[in-house]
């Protein structure tokens, strides 16, 4: 899942040069030669999702990301396969990471191409597969105990319960096999070799396409032009740093795209201007740690009461899952960094305090 909704439509420096010229639903738009652009709906506050549909020659065809396997989906795939392949079948279907907006129809397309293959990292292959594994379990007592330590009421706890293990309804059943993609893997696509370029933070082991030729980059959710990508603690791992890991993979990829690369993001439009773009998304989350750490100065805090420090607003019950996780990712790193402590009360809530 993505992170919360900028305040603001764009940031200064980036370009977008295809305006607001998008693909309609089971149509395309070629974006650099044999790289066509198709965008699908979600059931989310956040609309919609680009993914590409490659065109990989004499063997046929490789789509980047799926969408989730909802019917208008599938209906809009079966349009563009219809439409679109020149009756040449899909080859090979590339996974940026396990969300399921991004990895949903995956295994719907490898059986409806017998033979295509899922490329995908390994670390995401496994991470989707054990959340899959959770559908129908009841919430784990770590799970509970993790979001009553962040202050969560008994109604919140509760509605955790109900909705445990809805991601494996949201993701069409795996292949049971996959091939690796690994940080600074080569391949050809489009008849151009790209390089896979790995990030973490977001999800474990985000890959990121770029072809240093046509001077592209397709970039999942790793770097999006409007929206900041959601950065959060688990309760698998409770005392996880990924916003150290995210905040190291902008870094990397600043040294690794140029800035007037064009980017093809999972959301919004294609744009340049990345280093303006990662540069401000590294500035956003310094701000945020400054702003909580100055918080926990006044008084200890729980993870509930941080969320205005973090996002600027007020948060409803409708996105409390993802606002804590992303608290205690920013209250993780400043125990990290040597800057807070934590302290669980009898009752099994934390209290963070500035050190």
């Amino acid at each position: 899942m993505d992170g919360f909704q900028s305040k603001t439509p764009s940031r200064p420096g980036l370009d977008y040069p295809l305006g607001e010229t998008t693909p309609n639903v089971g149509e395309t738009i070629e974006i650099v030669p044999g790289v066509h652009w198709v965008r699908m709906p979600l059931p989310f506050a956040l609309k919609w999702i680009n993914l590409w549909l490659i065109d990989d020659g004499d063997k046929g065809w490789t789509i980047v990301d799926t969408g989730m396997p909802m019917p208008e989906t599938k209906s809009a795939w079966r349009k563009i396969f219809d439409e679109k392949l020149e009756g040449r079948p899909v080859w090979r279907v590339i996974v940026t990471h396990m969300h399921p907006d991004h990895i949903g129809n995956a295994g719907w397309l490898t059986r409806k191409f017998p033979g295509a293959e899922l490329w995908i990292s390994r670390l995401e292959y496994v991470s989707c597969r054990m959340l899959v594994a959770d559908t129908g379990r009841e919430a784990p007592e770590a799970g509970i105990t993790f979001y009553r330590a962040a202050g969560w009421t008994e109604p919140q706890l509760e509605d955790y319960r109900a909705r445990f293990g809805g991601f494996g309804r949201a993701v069409s059943q795996l292949p049971d096999s996959y091939r690796r993609l690994s940080d600074g893997d080569q391949f050809e696509m489009a008849g151009k070799t790209w390089r896979v370029v790995s990030g973490s933070g977001h999800s474990p082991e985000h890959s990121c396409l770029y072809c240093d030729e046509l001077n592209v980059v397709i970039s999942g959710d790793q770097l999006l032009p409007r929206i900041s990508s959601n950065v959060s603690v688990h309760p698998t791992e409770p005392d996880a740093d990924p916003l150290k890991d995210w905040l190291d993979s902008c870094a990397k990829l600043r040294r690794e795209f140029a800035d007037d690369v064009l980017v093809l993001p999972a959301h919004n439009e294609p744009f340049t201007g990345a280093h303006k773009r990662l540069h401000h998304l590294i500035s956003g989350h310094e701000t945020a740690l400054k702003r909580l750490h100055q918080r926990l100065e006044e008084a200890p805090r729980r993870v509930v009461d941080v969320f205005p420090s973090v996002f600027g607003r007020k948060i409803g019950d409708d996105l409390v899952s993802m606002a804590t996780g992303e608290a205690v990712a920013h209250l993780n790193y400043l125990v990290a960094s040597g800057k807070a402590s934590k302290t669980r009360d009898k009752d099994g809530v934390d209290w963070y305090a500035a050190t």
